[in-house]
């Protein structure tokens, strides 16, 4: 599968939620989409999944525009934080309308998941738990065995057990079934060894599009006296760079390392880097 942006641009009244995106993904792989609330993200996933269509700009999923196209749409799903589900369905009624939408669900998988997140076929939608509510959609994500499946934020009200659950159910499925899965999350760190590549978008634009060995090896975190680390920083290219009692700290990118017996290197974590690259100072490379 190919999703290729360009120029993609979405406004809603005065809000301009994205600004001239483009990016491809294509493959099969688990990617990371990144971003602070506002980013923009939530949009594009909606306009990949075809819920509306763009104010500007191209998208399209193997040179089909999504919108209004059930030949394109029937291979996307896409699982949202809240709103997956009419309220007065019962359990069994989403699984039973996913099946006849989906081509390729799998309902031995779908009911091996019920068992496993404890979820009665009969119970209603709306008398769900926040976390019960995310269990559903995550079967339906996993179940559906779409060639794209996105998961925005899939797992609200989740303990820590069942969110493993989920990563681990998530990394079966893909290897059982290698597919373009798009995973957007604020919990990086529990999730960035499934990550092979990461988008970040920041204020509705692409920020950076990396495999994510590349994106980790390239940064280096330099440490030491706030006069020994200005003059190492002289002419790099600085992500960021914080001072606290004498002591600096910066984050530089794609530079040579420089090995020096008065500074400490190492390594940020996906979560540390995202946190760095997405401060409203931050320099775009």
């Amino acid at each position: 599968m190919k999703i290729e942006a360009k120029d993609l641009n979405k406004k809603y009244k005065k809000e301009q939620a994205l600004k001239n995106l483009t990016v491809t993904f294509e493959g099969t792989k688990i990617i990371g989409l990144l971003g602070k609330n506002g980013a923009g993200k939530t949009t594009f996933m909606r306009l990949l999944a075809g819920h509306f269509q763009q104010t500007k700009g191209e998208l399209t999923v193997n040179n089909k525009v999504p919108f209004n196209h059930y030949p394109t749409t029937k291979n996307i799903c896409l699982i949202q934080e809240n709103y997956n589900f009419y309220e007065k369905f019962k359990i069994d009624d989403v699984l039973k309308i996913s099946s006849a939408f989906y081509p390729n669900w799998n309902q031995k998988e779908a009911d091996h998941l019920l068992d496993i997140f404890k979820l009665k076929r009969k119970s209603k939608i709306n008398t769900l738990s926040k976390g019960m509510l995310s269990a559903v959609g995550i079967i339906v994500g996993l179940a559906s065995h779409c060639p794209i499946t996105i998961f925005d934020e899939p797992y609200i009200g989740l303990d820590a057990s069942f969110r493993s659950n989920f990563y681990d159910l998530l990394l079966a499925s893909y290897q059982d079934d290698p597919r373009l899965i798009i995973l957007s999350t604020h919990l990086i760190d529990e999730v960035s060894q499934l990550f092979e590549e990461v988008a970040i978008l920041h204020e509705g634009e692409l920020l950076l599009h990396e495999t994510t060995e590349d994106l980790v090896n390239k940064h280096d975190i330099i440490s030491g006296t706030k006069q020994e680390v200005e003059l190492f920083l002289k002419d790099k290219n600085v992500i960021h760079k914080s001072e606290i009692l004498g002591k600096m700290t910066a984050v530089v990118y794609n530079e040579p390392k420089e090995e020096q017996t008065n500074l400490h290197y190492s390594k940020a974590s996906l979560q540390d880097l995202f946190v760095y690259l997405t401060k409203e100072e931050v320099a775009k490379h």
